[in-house]
């Protein structure tokens, strides 16, 4: 079952001479429970295609489907429900919120949308993350790789239809890339949880199911490990 559908999709900046295409008829479909890396030099789209998927970004042209919901038919205010629900959003640079504990970084997006987090699940996420200990610390009391644990449990914790990761492990050293990459396996594995991780380092991308790689904002590659 294909839980996501790209149908050639365009972005472009500027215009004239100054105009430049960072996505040129991008076309694939990812099905349930798929782990997908995306690589390619920088400046080839990564970032640009995920934002789009994560309807962080809108495209110029072509078309976005999850779950068979065309993503851009919705409103701004929509699409932020959209966002808060059926997307898990992990980045480099964790993005968490500096007055908040891990706990509350970790349930946000819950308590953005209404809902009021089930005790038994938070205590179950900070288990299985290795961080029920730091529950209580600010993200300036937490080191780099737990910083990123708690991104995890953000990103995973409403069960969202799909899960981007961009450059997830790029501020960690090998160890924490290690573990944050076999976090996000065995949520995968487990929950069937369809990951897009966008990555520079070749140990993670061969770790994942298939490997589209991009160049000048095309599809050059697109195999299966």
């Amino acid at each position: 079952m294909e839980l996501l559908t790209i149908e050639n999709l365009c972005k472009t900046y500027g215009k004239g001479e100054n105009e430049v295409k960072a996505l040129d008829g991008i076309s694939f479909s990812v099905p349930k429970g798929q782990m997908l890396a995306i690589v390619g030099a920088s400046g080839s789209g990564k970032s640009t295609l995920l934002h789009i998927i994560g309807a962080v970004d809108r495209p110029t042209s072509g078309k976005v489907y999850l779950d068979g919901q065309d993503v851009f038919k919705q409103n701004n205010s929509n699409l932020a429900i959209f966002r808060r629900r059926q997307v898990g959003l992990i980045y480099q640079f964790y993005n968490l919120i500096p007055v908040l504990n891990a706990e509350e970084n970790m349930t946000l997006p819950m308590i953005m949308d209404g809902r009021k987090p089930d005790p038994a699940h938070v205590n179950k996420m900070l288990e299985d993350l290795g961080i029920a200990s730091r529950r209580y610390h600010l993200p300036s009391q937490l080191s780099g790789g737990q910083q990123q644990r708690v991104s995890i449990g953000r990103a995973l914790f409403n069960s969202p239809s799909v899960v981007l990761a961009d450059e997830p492990t790029g501020n960690l050293d090998s160890k924490n890339s290690a573990e944050i990459v076999g976090l996000l396996r065995k949520s995968n594995k487990e929950l069937n949880q369809t990951m897009i991780i966008i990555t520079h380092d070749e140990k993670i991308a061969l770790q994942c199911d298939r490997i589209i790689t991009l160049s000048d904002g095309k599809i050059i590659s697109d195999s299966n490990n």
